[in-house]
């Protein structure tokens, strides 16, 4: 006879066993094709983010009036920084309460998180240490200038800081993984924050003078010798004027100068977070990364926050950091497209961290994800908006949003391309297919009422190929007419404008577009202060 427990038996038994194989993978990151995607909850995803203000997300009541203002802007993700000295006070013990609530609160929201570990430096400085790690200098060293005057930086040679700030990054993967590891709130972790020297070129305490006079690590020497001919031009062309040397100590190898003091503070720099990065992953291995605040035209090192992983250094850390999944900018810099394409020469991954939160960043957003098809995009101080619901940015991440299973799903295929106009840089061409775009700013239409106005904003488009003749546009303050590549004397016509939006990833056409939205069928049009997407149908006459 059989038991009449059996059949509840098996039913819980495959309940539990597909609730097993039902979840969700670690958030990782993928090459596919030409870029490198951010794979969460088994998707790709691109963040729609915001950096909060450094003190914004200090206690859980303060970030009531935030939740609202992030979901009106169509944030999928909200990046928070841990403090060292609010989860370890005192030396050993641990508090995690806060950023628990915080995960709680984001879940509610479903917005994800990445959080920026303030740990050994924020900004250069050691501001966010523990207080038992600040007032104990003989423990703790701090950086030393050329004078041997000490700073407000904890030294990159000190086995003691490093030994404290991994012990309580570890305990943060720990809790991170204790707690979220099957909801998966938080996607990705930046290590540090803005590494940099200052007011030196690198540090003048004892056990950086020793290091300095020890020989270039077999680890550095090895990397350039086997990568000598992909160096970034500026590096390689320091180690050429110096012989291309493969031993000797820091100024035999790369010659006397603040260049060398640089170098020499990036490698250990690097090493230190790669370091902390890897003790991190062998914990709970998310995606990580490093910032970098960017140096102004001029200056020599020194003067600007020297040695992070900057365009001109990005193979030193490369070398020393192997365990750093990908370095980033931080833009309070306007030439956007210059530094982009900087810490894009490699092929690596472009994710832009933080953005002075201007009303340029809607239309850096989508050159972002279209030109670079970049892994996301997040202005800082996000919350300090005091109407939302106004701000471009958040209408222009709800076109993202819209786009992005079509955006993902055609990344690194060559079939995506992103523009991004402005006054003095009003007109560019791209091609994809068998077409060339020739795409203008919206105001350099005679007739449009800010075409003779002094300032212009930045208009934006990207432009995806989803069969031969099919493509999407979709941006804010632009004009597009279309020829052929191959046979520039066959006519192109518009065969089908539509304009719309993406439900359940299903398009739906709000209206057709024809007459006065298409010049009688010359050009795409979507107006500035508007922002649209058009299913675009192409067809050739003689």
């Amino acid at each position: 006879m059989k038991s009449r427990f059996l059949p509840i038996f098996l039913t819980l038994f495959c309940v539990i066993n597909f609730q097993l194989f039902a979840q969700k993978s670690l958030p990782k990151l993928v090459k596919k094709g030409t870029t490198t995607q951010l794979i969460v909850d088994d998707k790709p995803f691109i963040v729609l983010g915001g950096e909060l203000g450094n003190s914004t997300a200090t206690t859980i009541e303060n970030m009531k009036s935030v939740w609202p203002k992030l979901k009106t802007m169509n944030l999928n993700t909200v990046l928070v920084p841990v403090y060292w000295e609010l989860i370890e006070p005192i030396e050993g013990k641990f508090d995690f309460k806060l950023y628990q609530d915080l995960i709680i609160e984001a879940r509610q929201n479903d917005i994800k998180l990445v959080f920026l570990w303030f740990g050994s430096w924020k900004n250069s400085m050691s501001s966010h240490a523990p207080a038992w790690v600040k007032l104990n200098q003989d423990q703790y060293p701090r950086v030393k200038d050329q004078t041997g005057r000490s700073q407000e930086i904890l030294s990159s040679f000190s086995e003691n800081v490093l030994e404290a700030d991994k012990n309580a990054f570890e305990k943060l993967m720990q809790f991170i993984k204790d707690f979220d590891n099957k909801a998966r709130t938080v996607i990705m972790v930046q290590v540090e924050n803005e590494i940099g020297m200052l007011p030196s070129a690198r540090d003048h305490q004892n056990l950086a003078n020793e290091a300095f006079k020890k020989p270039v690590p077999t680890e550095l020497m090895r990397y350039l010798q086997q990568n000598r001919d992909s160096l970034v031009p500026e590096f390689r062309e320091i180690w050429k004027k110096n012989g291309y040397k493969t031993s000797g100590n820091w100024e035999e190898v790369f010659g006397k100068g603040l260049h060398t003091d640089e170098i020499f503070m990036a490698y250990y720099y690097a090493d230190f977070t790669d370091k902390i990065t890897e003790a991190g992953k062998k914990i709970y291995p998310l995606p990580m990364f490093v910032n970098a605040a960017l140096n102004k035209a001029g200056r020599e090192p020194g003067n600007y926050p020297s040695a992070g992983p900057l365009p001109h250094l990005m193979d030193v850390w490369k070398s020393a950091g192997k365990g750093v999944d990908f370095l980033s900018p931080d833009f309070y810099n306007p030439d956007f497209k210059h530094w982009c394409d900087l810490y894009t020469r490699q092929g690596d991954v472009l994710f832009v961290p933080e953005h002075v939160f201007d009303q340029s960043v809607a239309a850096k957003a989508l050159y972002t994800i279209g030109h670079y098809e970049g892994m996301g995009f997040s202005p800082f101080s996000i919350e300090s908006t005091q109407k939302p619901e106004d701000e471009p940015l958040g209408k222009m991440y709800g076109l993202i949003k819209e786009l992005s299973p079509l955006i993902t799903s055609n990344q690194g295929t060559g079939k995506i391309k992103g523009i991004m106009l402005s006054k003095s840089d009003a007109e560019t061409i791209v091609r994809l297919g068998k077409y060339e775009f020739t795409c203008k700013h919206d105001y350099t239409l005679s007739w449009t009422p800010g075409a003779r106005t002094e300032t212009w904003p930045l208009g934006s488009a990207i432009i995806i190929q989803t069969a031969e003749n099919e493509f999407y546009i979709a941006g804010s303050g632009v004009v597009i007419t279309t020829k052929f590549i191959e046979n520039k004397d066959l006519n192109i016509g518009l065969l089908k404008v539509d304009e719309g939006n993406f439900t359940n990833n299903q398009w739906a056409v709000k209206r057709h577009l024809n007459g006065d939205q298409t010049h009688q069928g010359r050009h795409i049009n979507i107006g500035t202060n508007q922002f649209g997407i058009q299913r675009v149908e192409f067809y050739g006459y003689r």
